[in-house]
């Protein structure tokens, strides 16, 4: 007996209601159709079955041995319109019906690829092909059955397209072909390189084929033809004309944008995507001109990709929004190309991380492409092996002119020399490096950079565990090359043994090490990780790092200083000199960053230590029954605590450093120091915080101005530089806000009256008042708090 498919009474109205109880009335009243076929015989069963059913009692269930569980729960899949592929509305159909032969006003064809244009970015946004391409009948005519030549991508595989229907068969078959081959390319770029699937893009073809074995340039012949067959079109208006042009041509361009098969460094490709982004213009002009065809398009198509699964609603990006969106992937896919100007790996590592911290992030696509370019075939950034690329990281940061680096040393075969056995050990370290530090540690830096913000930090906090790794393995190293390289050890009383090393390679990972551990911090203040009464502390731990990254750095400058040759030699060696002049102008500006972000972290961490000791923002303290400040401080430290250094204090040391109440922390736990004071009016301890803050922020805003005057030498910035300088303004701005803030604050304080207190005096609202801290601010990293005298 045929099935009847109802709708949820949720989604009928009254009268539908109304209608549908009719409809399903007369369908009950009128004689069933029985099925008949040769060799079937159909039997009515339901007044047998209604029999049956009718003698169980309620709660009673009739089970066959072969009916599973997995019977039972795709059972309550019927009828359900979220669930059942083969649920239909009264009188809908399975599929809907499009001629993709019929003939074609020239603004319907137009109108077809301005909506394939919204689609193709939809799917670069991060949809499924299933809710955006292949709900078109064209391009699914032409996909399926796979076609096995660029000829059989057509729209008539029987041969019967009428003559002379060139705006079909020409210009729409050409425009097609192109889309599908682009898209094949840039699926091929993105599942080359490390993305999230369904999270960040969705790679499912639904086993289609995206002409993958079909050339570009074939692709390419195709679209040319059709621009001749246009531009020699009498018949067509000419701002019609204009505008087809200006697609097939956006098209072609698109294609060479994209196409890798004559290398992914191929020179064409960065003309390609200014090519692009002029043809842009002209398409938003004539967008007016084409016809929308709704019918061309289906989301019951999805049923012949996926059976299993029920259409789902089609994703539908406005032309306004995908050309936006295509507006700036071409821009920023353009600007990557300039990664390719090598001025060593802290000027590349820059590049990355400032190229990503742009708002809107680049898409998927152009953060693929950033990590293809950085390491593609073993190749580093199209002119630098791997083992060149690591002794231009160490020579930058803890090497320069040595021995250990030396490209002479692989001139010596004696087996006896120093300079041989350098060699061997320094291999044996790239090695490894190889298989533990650049395919899984030293590049993944580069590549979690390319992620999104949020996998960005998560990639971090396993990265930093390698790196502490990283870090013993090298110690272990240094401590072999000391005798090939002939190392005197710096005497001091006061470290163990009286001796101090240098440690090259270990102090080269360590300061990775530390910088990761910065960045997972700021990240956290970026993603709104942290509750308005941890920022505090957060900014206290910041401000240590940094701190501990200072005096890493003035030990590595001391070693570097020492390690220098006599003067005569770097006199005769002008590369020496130079690499040496360039480790020292690298240390000294890093310093500088390092310095200023302790001040800045070190002036919000007081400032808002003052609010805490004050109760102006509201302390979570005894509001959740499974949580206390201690137990979301080991939570927020959790990165950090497998770490061999730098040592995470523990919660008691960590308040009290961070002048932060013990409110929930046990007597014997403690430390000897008095915590800060937590009552409403104002004491010595928590004024002494505000002069801090002021203190800490006033030097801050000093060192930020002077970074901001760095060249783009000095800061490593030659090919990002105008990212980098609006960066550090808008930290700067942030700096002054603070400064602002801090002194509106004692003000405020400074006049409280008898029986006042601080809460009656002072108002201090976090980023916009509604939860989102870092919104309203002038840097995602650096969260100023406002405040309001009441």
């Amino acid at each position: 007996m045929p099935s009847l498919q109802v709708p949820p009474l949720h989604e009928l109205s009254l009268e539908e209601k109304a209608e549908e109880t009719a409809h399903h009335q007369s369908q009950a009243q009128s004689p069933l159709r029985m099925i008949s076929s040769a060799g079937t015989t159909a039997k009515d069963i339901t007044a047998k079955f209604r029999d049956a059913a009718s003698a169980l009692e309620t709660g009673q269930l009739v089970k066959d041995a072969y009916f599973t569980l997995f019977e039972s729960v795709g059972a309550l899949e019927i009828m359900d319109p979220k669930m059942d592929s083969g649920y239909l509305k009264p009188g809908e159909a399975l599929e809907d019906e499009y001629d993709v032969l019929q003939r074609l006003l020239p603004e319907e064809v137009l109108g077809i690829m301005d909506q394939l244009l919204c689609y193709e970015m939809a799917w670069y946004m991060g949809n499924p092909l299933s809710q955006t391409l292949f709900t078109s009948f064209y391009l699914d005519r032409m996909l399926w059955p796979q076609p096995k030549s660029l000829e059989d991508a057509n729209f008539d595989r029987a041969k019967r397209a009428a003559p002379g229907n060139g705006l079909i068969h020409i210009l729409l078959r050409a425009y097609c072909v192109g889309l599908i081959k682009t898209c094949d390319l840039a699926h091929r770029t993105i599942g080359g390189e490390q993305y999230y699937e369904e999270e960040d893009f969705v790679t499912n073809l639904y086993h289609r084929n995206l002409l993958t074995d079909v050339r570009t340039e074939e692709v390419k012949i195709v679209l040319e033809k059709a621009i001749c067959w246009l531009e020699a079109e009498p018949a067509l208006h000419e701002a019609i004309k204009i505008a087809l042009l200006s697609r097939l041509r956006f098209r072609k361009a698109f294609l060479v944008a994209l196409n890798f098969e004559q290398g992914i460094t191929d020179a064409q490709r960065p003309s390609a995507w200014e090519h692009c982004s002029e043809i842009l213009p002209v398409l938003h002009e004539t967008r007016h001109l084409g016809t929308m065809v709704e019918q061309s398009f289906s989301g019951k198509i999805q049923r012949r990709l996926a059976g299993s699964v029920p259409p789902r609603p089609i994703v539908n990006a406005s032309f306004d929004e995908a050309c936006t969106f295509l507006g700036q992937l071409c821009t920023h896919s353009k600007e990557a190309y300039s990664i390719l100007r090598y001025d060593g790996p802290s000027c590349a590592m820059n590049y990355v991380w400032y190229f990503q911290a742009r708002h809107p992030q680049p898409s998927v696509y152009t953060r693929c492409l950033i990590q293809s370019l950085i390491l593609h075939d073993k190749i580093v950034l199209d002119q630098r092996s791997i083992k060149q690329f690591v002794f231009d990281s160490l020579e930058e940061i803890v090497l320069p002119g040595n021995i250990l680096i030396d490209p002479a040393n692989d001139d010596v075969e004696v087996p006896q020399d120093p300079r041989f056995q350098i060699v061997r050990k320094m291999d044996v370290f790239i090695s490894r490096a190889a298989d533990l530090i650049l395919a899984k540690s030293y590049f993944e830096i580069f590549r979690a950079i390319c992620m999104n913000r949020s996998r960005m930090r998560r990639m971090l906090c396993h990265l930093i565990v390698e790196w502490d790794n990283i870090q013993l393995e090298a110690e272990a190293m240094d401590t072999d090359l000391r005798a090939l390289s002939k190392e005197q050890p710096v005497v001091d009383p006061k470290s163990l043994g009286g001796e101090m090393w240098a440690f090259p390679l270990s102090s080269w990972a360590f300061y990775h090490k530390l910088q990761q551990m910065e960045w997972i911090v700021q990240l956290g203040f970026e993603l709104d990780i942290y509750r308005v009464d941890e920022l505090g502390g957060m900014y206290w731990f910041l401000q240590h790092l940094a701190s501990t990254r200072i005096q890493h750095l003035e030990r590595i400058r001391t070693f570097v200083a020492r390690g220098i040759p006599n003067s005569k030699s770097i006199l005769r060696d002008k590369g020496k000199r130079e690499a040496i002049n360039s480790c020292f102008t690298w240390i000294d500006f890093a310093m500088m960053q390092a310095s200023a972000t302790q001040s800045f972290a070190d002036g919000l961490s007081c400032f808002f230590a003052f609010f805490a000791n004050t109760s102006i923002l509201p302390a979570p303290y005894g509001q959740f029954p499974y949580s206390n400040a201690s137990l979301r401080y080991a939570l927020r430290m959790r990165p950090f605590l497998g770490l061999s250094i730098p040592e995470v204090p523990n919660y008691a040391e960590f308040a009290a450093l961070a002048s932060l109440p013990l409110a929930d922390v046990p007597t014997a736990s403690k430390p000897a120091i008095k915590p800060r004071s937590a009552s409403n009016n104002p004491t010595i301890e928590p004024l002494a915080l505000l002069d801090s803050a002021a203190e800490a922020l006033k030097n801050a805003r000093k060192e930020w101005e002077a970074i901001s005057k760095a060249s783009p030498t000095t800061a490593r910035t030659t090919n990002c530089d105008g990212w980098w300088r609006a960066d550090v303004k808008n930290v700067l701005r942030a700096c002054i806000a603070a400064n602002i803030a801090v002194g509106s604050t004692k003000k405020a304080v400074a006049g409280i009256s008898k029986g006042k207190g601080v809460t009656d005096v002072l108002k201090v609202v976090v980023g916009d008042g509604d939860g989102d801290k870092g919104k309203g601010g002038y840097h995602s990293f650096w969260i100023v708090p406002k405040v309001i005298a009441l």
